[in-house]
Parts: structure tokens; sequence; C-alpha cells
């Protein structure tokens, strides 16, 4: 079984995408670790605020087999495909972090994922894994958090 960090979020309806994902991902996985949800402003586009959250998950899927797995619950949750990469979305579930695996390269199943380096990523993760230490720099998910100009990117806490 290995250890896997997601980051969902959403800025279409963002509690009910978010709380429809996480039903099918205890379905499907069991127990999740789950983190509070933030608001914040998109990354990348002028688009609505976001809501994200961090899930941990153990699974017996390869990272192959998950992101495919995960790309169709976006799919069944009115996920487009047909526009910019970066723009609204129902939800958005990506791969963060897979046991201590480092892979860059093909598609976008990049391990650890580079928006690990966001505040709307990396707190989340933070909140549910402080000790997890980054495979690539070696620094705890609370050492990098520490060291994070916060003020940056702000961040605020959103019920779901």
């Amino acid at each position: 079984m290995a250890r896997v960090y997601l980051s969902l979020g959403s800025n279409v309806e963002p509690l009910r995408y978010l709380n429809a994902a996480l039903d099918e991902l205890r379905a499907r996985f069991g127990d999740l670790t789950v983190s509070p949800a933030y608001r914040s402003k998109s990354v990348g586009f002028d688009g609505t605020d976001f809501v994200n959250l961090a899930v941990g998950l153990d699974t017996e899927l390869s990272p192959e087999a998950l992101n495919d797995w995960l790309h169709a619950l976006e799919d069944r949750h009115g996920r487009r495909r047909d526009v910019p990469r970066y723009s609204d979305r129902t939800l958005d579930v990506d791969i963060v972090l897979y046991d201590d695996l480092v892979r860059q390269g093909e598609g976008h199943l990049d391990i650890p994922r580079k928006e690990l380096k966001h505040a709307f990523v990396l707190k989340p993760i933070m909140d549910i894994a402080p000790e997890l230490v980054h495979p690539v720099n070696g620094q705890t998910m609370r050492a990098l958090w520490a060291a994070f100009p916060a003020e940056s990117e702000p961040l605020e806490l959103q019920a779901l």
C-alpha cells in the first residue's frame, strides 16, 4: 500500500463538488485524512475564488492507475477538458505526493506536484501531515509552511 496525498479544488459550486468527491474517495479508498478547506484567489488565470483541501489515503493502485481513476472522478462531476488548462472548474484532483516517489515528465503526472509551492496546496497538506518529508528537498511540510510567505497567497478557512 502506498500513502498518497491529493489536492482537491473547485471554483464552480465548490461545496457541492468537493463533498461529492470526498464521498466517492471514501467509497473507493476507505478511511481518509481530510484537511480543513481554504478559499483562495485563482492562480494562473482571472477567475472566481477556489476552495481547496488535501486528502491523505492509502492505495494499492499505481500512480498511473490512480491518476486515471481521479480523472474519471473529475469527469463524472462535470470537469471540462475542452477549455484552457487554467480556467474555472467543477473539480480538480491531483496527486501531490505518492510515498517518496519522484517522477517528473510525461503528461501532468508530476510527483511531487509542482503546485506544492503554492499556499492552497502546501497549507492543507501541512495541516494533515506536518512531519511528512518532501522527497526532493528533505524538508518537512511544517518547515516548508513556516518558510512560506503566507501574505503573498492569503487563505481563508472555508466550511464544507
